[in-house]
């Protein structure tokens, strides 16, 4: 299967972990409330996660200590695509599945709509509500219901090379997209090895997250069969656009992402930016090292002069599996890990861009020096596209799929350097044709 996207590497030292988890220790900051009774009885429930298997264990024996009935099996179960695969064998199987698991975003919807994931208004889940960013919240608040405690999130920035900047003459970082496609010329022509930006083919996570802050809203559930399927709206066509134009005046190159080659390329000053998720500081620093303090962060650039919208690209909760036999115990947890200021801290220092208002908003977190972006404090700039996150997007109830069969559909055109038009078309057909077979009504209209 083609790849969904390139996934986000988190990495940090177990020093710096330790730190973080015995400062949030000592935090007088109150513990969320309680998720639903527990019992009495010692349990032992499993999580699976791609987090650090030995820093989250770390974290889950914490939470043990204050939950001493509740012991944590930490399993990394591989990332996404690959813990969804394992997971959805289990859940066939009926056994050998986790308690509570790490689900992205996109992928929530459709173990909510399979019914195996429980839903966890039952254990308190809804007095959280005010703890997390809006933006978060919408990724867990499906159908009527609560399915995950949100864990980090991805508000899109654009990360950019101010050395390539300021070799090519341009005074500061484009604020409208009308000003990234001026700037992409002025670059490339003065830089002929460098390109304003690489548009990975296999990577529908981020072209989704650009339609999404063009207005889109292409995907759209009622109910739990009737989907709506458009991708001919006015903001994915600004996209397809803007972007065609691009590809067409080879202004922007067409590697696969995450590769060892993309990440010389990101070293060596081929890219002059990255339009991706708040969590990049963490992959630049383990794969980039060498550029440490050439970049900086910007807001993204505007379809409007004096807007002010961004996306989210990435992010992921953790949800309890339906036929737990421990769902009381898993929630108990997953509430823990995810709103307490002890779990929100260690997250972050572990590469997770926080989901809490409370991190969100603190002086130490706004104030940090942020790795690979010098004295710049990137955080003021990151915690404001948090909350400029365009409301009303979703994704569909096999989102899994349709990513599957982006780099065969839109994939060809980036690769192909041809108008992204016929590609979205040919991805469209694929999805509705895959919705159909699965039992949905689906809506191509307008």
């Amino acid at each position: 299967m083609p790849a969904i996207r390139r996934f986000r590497y988190f990495a940090a030292g177990a020093a710096a972990t330790a730190a973080a988890l015995a400062l949030a220790a000592c935090s007088s900051s109150s513990s969320p409330p309680s998720s639903g009774s527990t019992s009495s009885q010692p349990v032992t429930i499993t999580f699976w996660t791609w987090l650090d298997t030995g820093q989250a264990q770390k974290l889950a024996d914490q939470f043990t200590q204050s939950h001493p009935n509740i012991k944590v099996k930490v399993v990394n179960a591989g990332s996404s695509a690959a813990e969804y695969t394992k997971l959805d064998t289990a859940l066939k199987a009926g056994k050998g599945g986790p308690d509570i698991a790490q689900i992205e975003y996109f992928a929530l919807p459709q173990y909510v709509l399979s019914k195996e994931v429980a839903n966890l208004d039952a254990y308190g889940a809804e007095s959280l509500k005010s703890a997390y960013s809006a933006s978060a919240w919408t990724g867990v608040a499906i159908n009527g219901g609560v399915y995950g405690y949100p864990q980090d999130t991805g508000p899109m920035a654009m990360f950019y090379r101010t050395d390539l900047f300021k070799q090519a003459g341009i005074a500061s970082p484009p604020a409208t997209w009308a000003q990234f496609a001026t700037d992409a010329a002025t670059l490339h022509q003065k830089l002929p090895k460098t390109y304003i930006a690489n548009m990975d083919p296999g990577d529908p996570g981020t072209a989704t997250s650009l339609m999404w802050q063009a207005g889109a809203t292409p995907f759209q559930t009622s109910g739990t069969s009737d989907v709506a399927l458009n991708l001919s709206q006015s903001g994915v066509q600004q996209w397809a656009t803007l972007w065609s134009g691009l590809l067409k005046n080879h202004l922007v190159a067409t590697d696969a992402g995450w590769t060892t080659s993309w990440w010389a390329g990101m070293s060596a000053g081929k890219y002059a930016t990255w339009i991706t998720g708040a969590w990049a500081p963490a992959p630049l620093a383990s794969n980039a090292a060498s550029s440490a303090g050439k970049w900086a962060v910007a807001p993204m650039p505007q379809w409007t002069v004096g807007a002010n919208v961004t996306a989210n690209n990435g992010g992921s909760s953790d949800a309890v599996m339906i036929d737990s036999p421990y769902k009381a115990q898993a929630a108990e947890f997953g509430a823990w890990l995810n709103s307490s200021t002890a779990g929100a801290t260690a997250l972050n220092t572990m590469g997770l861009f926080p989901a809490t208002n409370a991190l969100l908003n603190s002086s130490s977190f706004l104030t940090a020096k942020v790795p690979m972006i010098g004295s710049q404090q990137g955080n003021k700039v990151l915690a404001a596209s948090a909350a400029a996150v365009a409301s009303g997007w979703q994704y569909l109830p096999f989102q899994v799929y349709a990513n599957s069969v982006y780099a065969d559909t839109v994939g060809q055109n980036i690769t192909g350097a041809t108008s992204l038009t016929s590609g979205l078309s040919a991805w469209q057909q694929r999805i509705a044709s895959y919705g159909q077979a699965q039992g949905f009504t689906i809506n191509t209209g307008s």
